[in-house]
């Protein structure tokens, strides 16, 4: 049987000299606290402190980096458990776990492999490599393991090093797992939720009325106007900076963000509720909506997440049998420059506006997103995220925006996941690239080591706390 072997200098740049600069960097921060200012994790995991119940349903069925690759080698997502938290009651996570462990040479080259490896190393203490013949010795350390204290949701986050983690929350959510977590005293960490309204915010989608009228049973106000509406989602907004929220997150088809006249969006907003919106009505409507949340993060000081560009479940009969977020979504060329202009206009330069943009089309970083951002105090770049949060794709990142807008325009990680165990390995995956980055440029002669060191901690820790407004 193999083993797995970390090397201690992964990542680092091949150069001797650069190298062993990178080794100096990255050994002042590797034990600095973790902020995960953008993620999908469950807080009831935390707030119920169960023990995870089997290997397959903690690092396979809820990743869907991993699930959609097994998914192009042809297998079924009804033999991985798919949807997340719902698993197929007919399949074993034993079997889930084979079926994973005999597709390892899948990954091969890829992040998820390197993750993977170091979860299994780094947290499980586990050597052996993935494989059909391994699999079920993998398994059963591993469920060893999570029946133990040391390896329950909150002592991991201690574990992990976490120090602020966010959360990924619907509008009506009554954010009862996080009320759990601040009334409990034994509780010494820090779960934040994160306002997610697109649902809310785009008539086009099939359940839009049904969300819209939950919103004013959880209010109170009166959903069937505009005004009712907008004064809903202000009041929810609200809710969530009570419970700690400092950030929303918005991840529609375009960043389109022109405004509309009010009795036109009253208009559009009456059409939209009995069915009877054109799709470049409702399609308006959300753009306007886009400039309306802009408007109420000046006012309340919430951060803005915008992550436009991905066609979301692009096969149909995907989406119908397992519904969204588990794989088929793929990315689109995305415009941001004039698409932002009109929300910019209003909003770029006012004082308590923050706005991070997201891209998975790797084009735009160094044509629009950085020059934005080397204009607007109000603009920060975004971490490569999703399909491009990569080894390769981070670096490809910093050479991209560093010439624009330096290191201190930029938003610091985010591990955007619902995999628990991956976020200390992926922040650590990013703590490595950036130490190689600054060690080539120390190399040069382009930056004095003092710097770089000092650059190294803003970009693992201070940049991500200040940016997101949770230090």
């Amino acid at each position: 049987m193999s083993d797995i072997e970390l090397h201690p200098d992964r990542l680092f740049p091949t150069d001797p000299t650069v190298r062993s600069i990178a080794r100096r960097l990255y050994d002042e921060v590797a034990g600095l606290p973790i902020i995960s200012p953008h993620g999908h994790v469950d807080p009831a995991i935390l707030a119920d402190d169960e023990p995870f119940g089997d290997p397959a349903n903690l690092l396979v069925v809820p990743d869907h980096y991993v699930t959609r690759l097994l998914h192009a080698h042809g297998v079924g997502l009804d033999q991985l458990g798919v949807p997340p938290g719902a698993p197929r009651s007919d399949v074993a996570p034993r079997e889930i776990w084979r079926t994973f462990c005999s597709h390892w040479w899948a990954f091969r080259g890829t992040p998820s492999r390197y993750w993977l490896e170091a979860e299994l190393v780094e947290v499980f203490g586990i050597h052996l490599r993935p494989s059909a013949e391994t699999a079920d010795a993998i398994f059963d350390q591993l469920t060893e393991r999570l029946a133990t204290p040391e390896f329950r949701p909150r002592a991991l986050y201690e574990r992990f090093g976490l120090e602020v983690m966010a959360t990924t929350d619907d509008p009506c959510d009554d954010l009862g797992a996080h009320q759990r977590l601040a009334e409990d005293a034994s509780w010494k960490g820090r779960v934040v939720p994160t306002f997610r309204p697109d649902a809310y915010l785009e008539p086009a989608r099939e359940d839009w009325a049904s969300r819209v009228a939950r919103l004013g049973e959880v209010t109170g106000e009166d959903t069937t106007t505009y005004a009712g509406y907008v004064a809903a989602l202000e009041q929810r907004r609200a809710y969530f900076k009570q419970h700690g929220g400092t950030a929303t997150d918005h991840g529609h088809a375009d960043a389109g963000s022109e405004p509309l006249e009010s009795a036109e969006a009253d208009r559009i907003f009456a059409a939209a509720l009995k069915g009877a919106a054109t799709l470049e009505e409702t399609t308006a409507f959300r753009r306007h909506m886009l400039t309306e949340m802009a408007r109420m993060a000046s006012e309340d000081g919430l951060v803005m997440q915008l992550h436009p560009g991905v066609l979301r479940d692009h096969h149909t009969a995907t989406f119908e049998a397992f519904g969204r977020d588990v794989g088929c979504d793929i990315p689109v060329v995305t415009e941001y420059t004039r698409a932002l202009r009109p929300l910019l206009q209003r909003y770029g330069t006012h004082p308590n506006f923050r706005m991070v943009l997201f891209t998975v089309d790797e084009d735009v970083f160094s044509r629009e997103i950085a020059p934005l951002a080397g204009f607007y105090p109000s603009v920060f770049v975004g971490a490569p995220w999703w399909f491009i949060d990569t080894p390769d794709a981070i670096g490809r990142f910093r050479a991209a925006v560093t010439d624009t807008v330096g290191f201190h325009k930029t938003a610091g990680f985010v591990d955007d996941t619902r995999a628990y165990c991956s976020i200390p390995v992926r922040h650590d995956m990013a703590r490595r690239l950036d130490c190689g980055f600054l060690a080539r440029l120390v190399a040069e002669h382009r930056l004095p080591e003092d710097e770089a060191a000092e650059t190294a901690a803003d970009l693992a820790y201070r940049l991500p706390a200040s940016t997101f407004r949770v230090a």
